[in-house]
């Protein structure tokens, strides 16, 4: 999940204004690129693998992604003559230092992106448009569509999946023996999820469940998919209105507050800002809980447990469908080779012997069964619930959902330590922050 959970929405509202200041000049030199084929739909559409001439290429990523970004990176270097220099930024400083070097027109070839600040980029002018490149993959159709929907910006595509990170639960089934509960049957409705949590609870001595209670991007991540699993939207398709108090998003909130009330939860949940979030399910003392499928790879080797799509109040399934989507900005000189890189990432081999291999999520739901993933049910579950998956859509998702001063959390709060009455007032100072 990354940055999506981190509580700096003061840097992220400041890094989002000095790209929106800089959007004119961007977009004139992106434009400009057009022209002399270097850029956008220019030279190289024809070639939908781009051009592999030996030339430097310069990328940036956030902290958050670095595992997978130099996996990928290495990968690319060692079987192409062009070389891709990989810089890694603190993940708190990655927005203000992409502001900056947009304004200097000196952004590099290609920079990703936490997935829900994308449509800040693709606003601005900042990155190159790949449509027809896209377009020509031959498994175009089965690239995340929710990342791709993310890039699109006035009907052209701007970026392709880098890094997944889906919400999915995570159970322990060695407790669900002990409470009598099936552990290769989990939860397919928020009621089953709340039967068994309990189930495990009167156990006693453990927890039923656990969530991040003072973590807004911890609760986009983990409570949308049970709306979105019922058919529903959480946001309008310009992300300027909030859909947060409709009946169904009210069921998910009265769970999560009986969780609260009766004390189903671990302690700590309250208090938790995302920093200790992951760290509980580990340790093997909690039944069932949502977590990033990152986490995957760094359970214990002898915690016996399952993962399962998050459901509905009542069934269905979703995800959030999160991570770092990438482009090629605007300014770039070697558009083409840039695609290059790109192309080779969202390959066969790059996704299965780079990415898979690494337990990752692949970025294509046809190789969501593969070689590695065959090997652990539990990824091919993963896999195949990108299909299901959704990202929201908002310029001002930051300031609206990840910063700790704003509205969302206070929803949050309201909904799970409160007694759920002012759903409907926190809804509208979320729509509020959204048009702003």
């Amino acid at each position: 999940m990354g940055s999506t959970v981190g509580p700096h929405g003061q840097l992220r509202r400041l890094a989002t204004g000095v790209v929106a200041l800089l959007a004119a000049a961007s977009l004139v030199t992106a434009c400009g690129s057009d022209e002399d084929g270097a850029g956008g739909g220019g030279g190289g559409q024809a070639d939908a693998k781009g051009v592999d001439d030996g030339a430097t290429l310069t990328m940036w990523t956030r902290a958050a992604t670095r595992p997978q970004s130099e996996a990928l990176v290495k990968a690319y270097n060692a079987s192409h003559k062009n070389k891709v220099e990989l810089t890694v930024v603190p993940t708190d400083d990655y927005q203000a230092k992409v502001g900056a070097a947009a304004g200097s027109k000196d952004l590099p070839d290609l920079f990703a992106s936490d997935v829900v600040f994308v449509p800040n980029y693709t606003s601005s002018g900042l990155f190159a448009d790949l449509t027809e490149r896209v377009d020509a993959l031959p498994f175009a159709k089965d690239l995340a569509q929710s990342h791709i929907k993310a890039g699109t910006y006035e009907g052209k595509k701007y970026v392709v999946p880098h890094t997944l990170d889906l919400s999915v639960l995570f159970y322990n089934k060695e407790l669900y023996r002990r409470a009598k509960l099936d552990p290769e049957k989990p939860p397919t409705t928020l009621k089953e999820w709340d039967r068994q949590a309990r189930a495990v609870d009167a156990l006693g001595g453990v927890d039923g469940t656990f969530f991040g209670g003072n973590c807004g991007g911890c609760g986009v991540f983990t409570w949308w998919p049970s709306i979105w699993a019922a058919g529903e939207d959480v946001l309008n398709e310009e992300g300027t209105e909030a859909q947060l108090a409709s009946a169904t998003a009210k069921k998910v909130y009265d769970t999560y507050r009986g969780w609260a009330k009766d004390d189903i939860v671990a302690p700590g949940a309250k208090d938790e800002t995302g920093v200790t979030w992951t760290g509980v399910f580990p340790k093997g003392k909690v039944g069932v809980m949502p977590m990033p499928s990152t986490t995957l790879g760094l359970m214990p080797k002898d915690l016996d447990f399952g993962v399962a799509p998050i459901p509905g109040p009542d069934g269905g399934k979703s995800t959030f469908v999160g991570g770092d989507a990438i482009g090629i900005s605007a300014t770039s000189k070697s558009t083409d080779q840039a695609w290059n890189f790109l192309a080779w990432s969202l390959g066969d081999k790059a996704q299965v012997d780079v990415v898979a291999a690494h337990k990752d999520v692949v970025a294509r739901t046809d190789l969501a069964s593969n070689k590695y993933s065959k090997a652990d049910p539990r990824l091919v579950t993963i896999n195949q619930l990108v299909a299901d998956g959704r990202t929201p859509y908002a310029m001002k998702f930051g300031q609206t959902f990840n910063d700790p001063n704003g509205p969302w959390l206070t929803l949050m709060r309201d909904a799970a330590f409160g007694d759920g009455s002012s759903v409907d007032k926190d809804n509208d100072a979320v729509s509020a922050s959204l048009a702003d």
